[in-house]
């Protein structure tokens, strides 16, 4: 597999994961989402969750199973935020690794294909996903204005495989 395609994402949804639609799961067949957790459904270290992410997992939950994996070691944190949206979890993931993300994906009892990564970064998220031959989608960060430092690393990793040939186009 190219270094451009092993950190290519499937959809590039140009937004926050709230916006991941009913709709967009069903266009692409999916029966199961693996979600990050930090920045992907929460900022980071925020411990309330939005309403509207409440609402979205309230609306997307008939129609697939989600799975919660984290590379935060925090196990309180991860497992208030699991909690609080009655989902399994996993924490100290280690994303690129499969090991634990492999955990998830075989609890869903799903063609891993129709199973997606969910998360904000590449070089973690879509990376660790597409080892897995998961369908991968890189969202938009929930970014606080004080962590921008964060998303500065992000933006490096987007620049960094766009040099190596990853197309960055927003759906």
């Amino acid at each position: 597999m190219s270094r451009a395609k092993i950190l290519q994402p499937d959809l590039v949804l140009g937004d926050i994961v709230i916006h991941l639609s009913p709709n967009l799961i069903r266009q692409y067949n999916l029966k199961g989402l693996v979600l990050d957790v930090d920045e992907t459904l929460v900022p980071w270290k925020e411990k309330q969750l939005s309403p509207e992410l409440i609402n979205w997992v309230t609306e997307v939950r008939p129609i697939v199973d989600l799975w919660l994996v984290s590379n935060n070691l925090s196990q309180n944190r991860i497992s208030a935020i699991a909690s609080s949206l009655n989902l399994p979890f996993i924490f100290g993931a280690g994303k690129p690794s499969r090991r634990k993300l492999r955990q998830a994906v075989n609890a869903m009892n799903h063609p891993v294909e129709q199973i997606a990564m969910v998360g904000d970064r590449l070089f973690t998220d879509v990376l660790a996903g597409n080892r897995l031959g998961m369908f991968t989608i890189l969202v938009e960060p929930m970014v606080e204005p004080e962590k921008m430092k964060l998303l500065s690393i992000r933006n490096f990793e987007v620049w960094l495989s766009q040099k190596l040939g990853v197309v960055i186009n927003k759906t």
